[in-house]
């Protein structure tokens, strides 16, 4: 009962303090309800972009990959710290000077209308189709195996997960589509707060439970006992070898950081360019602490409880539900709402702010004033929601876990929308029509790849393999990802196989005028004096890092 209490209590707390923030802002206009009126200030946007990233696709998936393959799978939060300070210091100055509400908008004027479109289609049928339906689906695993829901309700699992999807996907639409992005990241930033104590509490209380009372006892049995999960160099058969931080890793997390409407969105609404680069560089820090969240809980779940679990993506929920005192289970599983939420909202409200601006004003009603266009925002957001709802349950079965499933799909439009992005900023006479060959050719390319020729060399390998007299699901496992080139491979051989065609193109039939980008004075974009040394600081730890648990 103490814990139902204070998980309703903690959320209601949050809302309110949302409403409080929010009521006086004008969600009428395409910059109050889409950009929270650029005024957002650094902790703010650091707290709003932690708390969307850090969501359960996350803090379920990459702890399941590390219950699984150990410290290696770090990569995804260490390298995310330098893919920030890359967008700090070179891609928000560029935003914020153009005064852009959208990545795409960029685009429009870097290329053309049609460009636009289609990469704000990409982004949306991404958010429908994979983000949305994901968070949706982990964040119901997570509250499924927590707190037992099927035997306390009486129901199956597959109700269950029904059930969450339902009721998160109900919740996270109300404050995505009618409080507009500052109800957004003020909620995040209080959530943020939580989910940094309450994460803690759990490698805190795991260890202690290994070491008897003593986290330093705790750390000494998992290294001493599992020495091969604190190896940071993943060999070819890991989901993420070491090679691929020299490859398509970097990639994607500069899109992730630095072009995904769902997160870039924070800094755009940045009071300040100064304020915007604290924002990030701050979230960097914070970002490194990472493995401590996402990492570390998954290594304990393996010490307690190896070959127990049906899969790794259980060994987060279930490492909660054994070592958490029950009078913090109702706080913690409030932080854990508020995570699902964030992400889920976050994504939702950029979509709504895709097809408002990028979508409905540009080619459904060209004359609609602002009000109309965030209203007809808010009635996409409310479809864009149901659809997500109706999907989610179905991916329970995804290969590779949650994470991993996640990241080779975003591939088909992660790297073609970076792709023409990256060029864009770096050359100023490739024409339109090589943005869209790049586009099109680099989705159609990937898709090919991964799932084309991927399943016919998997298949080809396994069956040699058995006729070898290879058996065993791990060997098995290990013959099918050496078949093919890693996705992460993949998506860096096709970044710089697109980028050769644009320049090409561009070579061919330049622009009839290179390109100049217009700057505005809605924000000061004024840099931060001290934005170079800290993000210096910043790379230097995250390699520090890699050095010590190599």
């Amino acid at each position: 009962m103490v814990g139902i209490i204070s998980f309703i209590g903690f959320t209601v707390l949050v809302a309110v303090i949302a409403y409080i923030a929010t009521r006086n802002t004008n969600e009428n206009t395409s910059d109050g309800y889409f950009l929270g009126g650029r005024s957002l200030g650094a902790v703010v946007i650091a707290g709003s972009l932690l708390l969307t990233n850090l969501s359960t696709e996350q803090i379920v998936g990459l702890n399941g990959q590390a219950y699984n393959e150990g410290i290696l799978v770090m990569v995804w939060e260490t390298l995310a710290a330098l893919a920030m300070v890359v967008t700090a210091i070179w891609l928000l100055p560029r935003y914020l000077k153009g005064g852009i509400s959208t990545v795409p908008q960029y685009l429009e004027e870097r290329y053309d209308t049609v460009t636009k479109t289609l990469v704000s289609g990409l982004f949306l049928t991404g958010y429908v189709v994979v983000l949305l339906p994901i968070v949706l689906y982990s964040g119901a695993v997570a509250f499924t195996a927590m707190f037992e829901i099927p035997a306390m309700l009486d129901i199956t699992k597959t109700t269950s997960i029904w059930l969450c999807v339902w009721s998160i996907g109900l919740i996270g639409s109300v404050y995505a589509i009618f409080g507009g992005l500052k109800a957004v990241a003020v909620s995040d930033t209080i959530n943020a707060i939580g989910l940094l104590i309450g994460g803690l509490m759990i490698p805190v209380f795991g260890l202690m439970a290994i070491g008897d009372g003593s986290m330093i006892s705790g750390i000494a049995t998992l290294t001493a006992e599992h020495p091969e999960k604190f190896n940071a160099i993943g060999d070819s058969t890991s989901s993420v070898p070491f090679a691929t931080i020299f490859t398509g890793m970097m990639l994607v997390q500069l899109f992730y950081w630095g072009t995904n409407q769902a997160i870039i969105q924070r800094a755009l609404a940045a009071s300040s360019l100064k304020e915007g680069q604290k924002g990030l560089l701050l979230a960097s820090f914070i970002k490194i602490l990472g493995p401590l969240l996402v990492v570390l809980p998954g290594i304990i779940a393996w010490h307690m409880f190896a070959g127990t679990l049906d899969s790794g993506d259980e060994a987060y929920p279930t490492l909660v539900r054994k070592v958490l005192p029950a009078p913090l289970l109702g706080f913690f599983a409030a932080v854990i709402f508020g995570a699902i939420l964030s992400s889920f909202n976050s994504a939702l409200n950029s979509s709504v702010t895709l097809f408002g601006l990028d979508i409905y004003k540009e080619h459904i009603n060209k004359n609609a004033n602002e009000k109309t266009v965030v209203k007809a925002g808010k009635t996409f957001g409310v479809l864009l929601a149901v659809l997500a709802m109706f999907i989610a349950p179905f991916i329970a079965n995804a290969p590779d876990g949650l994470f991993g499933y996640l990241q080779e799909i975003n591939g088909c439009y992660s790297i073609p929308i970076l792709t023409i992005i990256v060029v864009g900023f770096f050359t100023k006479n490739v024409p339109a029509k090589a943005a869209k060959v790049g586009l099109i050719l680099g989705v159609v390319l990937y898709c090919i790849s991964q799932f084309g020729l991927k399943p016919m060399f998997e298949s080809s390998a396994i069956s040699e393999a058995i006729a070898n007299g290879i058996s065993g699901e791990e060997a098995i496992n290990a013959v099918k990802k050496m078949a093919y080139p890693h996705f992460l491979h993949v998506m860096a051989f096709l970044f710089v196989l697109n980028s050769i065609i644009m320049l090409v193109i561009g070579k061919m039939y330049p622009r009839a005028t290179p390109f100049e980008q217009r700057y505005t004075e809605q924000v000061d974009i004024e840099p931060w004096s001290l934005v170079k040394p800290v993000g210096i600081t910043v790379c230097i730890i995250v390699i520090g890092i890699y050095i010590y648990f190599s």
